[in-house]
């Protein structure tokens, strides 16, 4: 691969919109990142609830049980709304880069044996190979990660490209 090779992406919002929020993703109570802690602090209010109620039948010495649920809950309530917050923010820059992808009027990659370019409506990200640790590819999207990350959609290339792009990158990535 000595010469520049040029792929022009033909990017559609709905396409970028179904990778990224598909599985829930995009959920701020169940998406991967917060369903765990969403259902251990809906256990934990339910104990807190049961102690809560039943209070009255505990003598002196358990009553430290109710503080003990108590702080738990709060514990689980504090982890549950930082990783909201992590959702939320991340939400907020894929929305910021599919308003971006849905204005846009050029779309390409360019790439050689040295460096790989993304270029979007004249704003040129430039990396060299070396500079990407991860690549994996399905059956609808090309996920790079490194210096910086992409993804692209199968539907917004020719399938074509998208082989051309896939084997580039797995002979030119070492995982």
């Amino acid at each position: 691969m000595s010469e520049e090779r040029l792929i022009v992406l033909r990017p559609k919002r709905e396409d970028f919109e179904k990778i990224y929020f598909g599985s829930n993703q995009g959920s701020l109570f169940f998406s991967p990142t917060t369903k765990g802690k969403t259902i251990t602090t809906i256990v934990v209010a339910a104990i807190l609830l049961i102690v809560f109620v039943f209070r009255n039948d505990f003598t002196k010495e358990k009553a430290g049980i109710l503080y003990f649920v108590s702080f738990l809950f709060l514990l689980c309530a504090v982890f549950l709304s930082v990783s909201i917050n992590k959702v939320s923010r991340w939400r907020k820059q894929v929305n910021a880069y599919l308003l971006k992808i849905e204005n846009c009027k050029t779309y390409e990659i360019r790439f050689d044996e040295i460096f790989f370019t993304v270029n979007i409506n004249g704003d040129k990200e430039t990396s060299e190979w070396k500079d990407f640790q991860y690549f994996d590819s399905n059956q609808e999207c090309i996920v790079i990660e490194g210096k910086y990350s992409y993804m692209f959609p199968k539907k917004s290339m020719t399938d074509k490209d998208y082989q051309l792009l896939k084997r580039t990158l797995k002979e030119s990535i070492q995982s």
